[in-house]
């Protein structure tokens, strides 16, 4: 039995993701009606043979930073719909129902929003994370064509949305960290364009940002938010959120050194 495609366009931007796309590709081919892949021009471990596989499209292109790239893939959307996803996320069975569900509503429920939202669940050290800063992570990745754009600081990127964002419950499932190691080398690049932009709007990091601010990301997380529910992850990933901040503020410290 054929699945009826909705009008959805499936948009990614990827590096070499040949090791974990495929599963992301596959939990959408079939239902919705267009794939779009904007791959870093110099990959070549084989990610565009697996998107073309899954009957996908790949646009090559210098790599421009997270939120210009994922507005170039937007771009190339033909759909009415847009659903922008990473290459370590995978739509959920009971995800995708409740997307099939929106469309079929005798009540059109898809036109009374210009975009959707839905939790995001973490797979680290080998359980669910749901508790903490990491659940629900409510990310807004379905939108109406045209009617949202990628807007933030790199490589942070958020969906500036024309219109009312609908809610919907099931869990985008997401693997992000595949190990310790990989989550912590994050923490460097994912800095750099915070101390850029912290350069460029003069930010002076006082005392609030270097003790406060890493304290009560620690107990917001850990304590507020139920983070110790989920065991000494949870405890680890309070600590490794405090000490992330704490870093970004520092390093703006160190960059303004020779100026002061």
């Amino acid at each position: 039995m054929t699945t009826k495609k909705l009008p959805i366009t499936a948009c990614y931007i990827a590096g070499a993701e040949a090791h974990r796309i495929g599963k992301s590709l596959e939990s959408v081919a079939g239902w919705v009606s267009e794939i779009v892949v904007v791959l870093n021009f110099e990959v070549s471990d084989g990610t565009d043979k697996i998107v073309e596989s899954f009957g996908g499209k790949v646009f090559r292109e210098p790599w421009k930073n997270f939120i210009a790239q994922k507005n170039s893939a937007a771009e190339k959307a033909n759909q009415t719909w847009i659903l922008g996803l990473d290459a370590d996320e995978i739509v959920s069975e009971q995800l995708k129902s409740e997307i099939t569900a929106l469309f079929e509503s005798p009540e059109n429920q898809i036109q009374n929003h210009g975009a959707f939202q839905f939790p995001r669940c973490t797979y680290y050290c080998e359980r669910w994370i749901r508790h903490g800063d990491w659940y629900p992570d409510r990310v807004t990745r379905l939108w109406k064509r045209g009617s949202a754009k990628w807007i933030g600081i790199d490589p942070h990127a958020s969906l500036q949305v024309n219109g009312t964002i609908g809610r919907l419950k099931a869990d985008l499932l997401h693997y992000s960290n595949e190990s310790i190691d990989k989550q912590i080398t994050k923490i460097i690049p994912y800095s750099q364009d915070f101390v850029a932009h912290g350069l460029e709007t003069n930010r002076r990091p006082g005392p609030f940002d270097l003790f406060i601010r890493p304290t009560w990301r620690f107990l917001r997380a850990y304590v507020f938010r139920l983070g110790f529910l989920d065991g000494w992850p949870g405890y680890y990933i309070a600590s490794l959120t405090a000490f992330s901040t704490l870093t970004r503020y520092i390093k703006i410290k160190e960059a303004r050194l020779p100026q002061e």
